[in-house]
């Protein structure tokens, strides 16, 4: 059983259901020590990882494909502010920053997804920020497009997790 559901199901038993349920989210939280949360799914869930590009116009993928069926909820990977949740280039995109996370603050972005969180919400890791919606020709089955940035610069959302490819660069000045 989800950890979500349990704790829905357990706060449902208790006086004033209703009140509690408020507090799944600040729970989850609580169970998250590292404070972030898989979007959808978990490690086996990934369809196609990270792929930097060599230069910033050229092709790659900036981002990981995660396995999920459409209306699957979609949740914050970290703690943050939901900043975008429209439509960019005819496809449903939900952006949440995360103040405390460097200069400039690191941005996660799912899509397809349809909002259900508004902009200038506070989230925590792994509360629902949307669903996913229908499938589009990004992937060969559905899928969450889940990308991270730090400004312009696309990075591995999987590094959020502990799990993401590292590459080293050379120093300054070319020594080795």
């Amino acid at each position: 059983m989800p950890v979500t559901l349990l704790l829905t199901v357990l706060l449902a038993a208790l006086p004033e259901p209703a009140v509690h349920a408020r507090r799944v989210p600040e729970l989850l939280a609580l169970l998250a020590p590292t404070g972030r949360a898989w979007p959808v799914g978990g490690p086996g869930a990934v369809l196609r990882r990270f792929e930097a590009p060599p230069a910033r116009w050229a092709a790659g993928h900036r981002g990981v494909d995660l396995a999920a069926e459409p209306g699957t909820e979609v949740r914050s990977a970290a703690p943050g502010v939901v900043v975008f949740s429209g439509t960019v280039a005819g496809r449903p995109v939900v952006t949440v920053s995360h103040p405390g996370s460097g200069t400039p603050p690191l941005r996660t972005t799912y899509l397809p997804v349809a909002g259900t969180a508004p902009v200038g919400a506070a989230v925590v890791a792994g509360q629902p920020v949307g669903r996913l919606a229908p499938a589009s020709s990004h992937c060969p089955s559905s899928c969450l497009h889940w990308g991270l940035l730090r400004g312009e610069r696309y990075l591995d959302p999987l590094a959020l997790l502990g799990t993401g490819s590292a590459r080293l660069l050379p120093l300054a000045g070319g020594e080795h």
